[in-house]
């Protein structure tokens, strides 16, 4: 039987091993995105853009990545709910850290910004171009510039996510991308019925 001076000793062990683990999973914890002056959440990671979206792509490309555009705007609760709280998901954030280069445009902003067809042009004037009725909208752009043939953003667009989902679709939806799934012609919504019950072990047995 350990003693009482034994028992506590070991009490205090596990006490600071748990603080330990504690501090190391807070040393983890990614960091909160910054709001800037045009009222929208930015991460230091983001690419950093002189909105020229060819070039933007360029360096995507040579990155490795595939470049991702976030229509946003002020005041939009489910912008800010994507910024802060599915961003920071540790395995939603390294994902697509890894994989993709993130811009964002302004869906009423008055900044120079070209379009891949080369139109140079405002971020209001882009978005309305690109027709986004609202915000977030986040559109994947091709894998290169060539790809574009030609094309603006908005049509040039592999896939368009329309509005803030929860984490397990925002997820699956930049992993489809990212795997290509598009060009197999294989549908999103069968991607995600069928990594549903992959996680499960398959399908139930009719």
């Amino acid at each position: 039987m350990p003693t009482k001076r034994k028992f506590v000793a070991l009490v205090l062990c596990m006490a600071l091993a748990g603080a330990f683990l504690i501090t190391g999973a807070r040393a983890e914890t990614i960091a909160q995105p910054v709001k800037g002056e045009d009222g929208l959440y930015h991460h230091t990671w983001f690419l950093e853009s002189f909105l020229d979206l060819k070039e933007d792509m360029a360096t995507a490309e040579a990155n490795g990545k595939r470049l991702v555009v976030f229509v946003e705007q002020r005041g939009c609760s489910y912008c800010t709910k994507v910024q802060t709280e599915i961003l920071v998901d540790p395995k939603i954030n390294a994902f697509i850290r890894k994989h993709f280069e993130v811009v964002q445009i302004d869906l009423w902003g008055a900044k120079e910004v070209t379009d891949l067809d080369g139109e140079v042009t405002t971020e209001g004037k882009l978005a309305r171009k690109w027709r986004a009725l609202f915000t977030p909208t986040i559109y994947f752009m091709p894998e290169n510039f060539a790809a574009a043939k030609g094309k603006g953003g908005g049509d040039a667009a592999v896939a368009i996510m329309p509005g803030a989902f929860g984490k397990g679709t925002f997820y699956t939806l930049f992993e489809w991308v990212q795997l290509k799934r598009y060009k197999t012609g294989e549908h999103f919504q069968k991607y995600v019925n069928d990594q549903y019950w992959k996680k499960r072990g398959g399908r139930p047995k009719k």
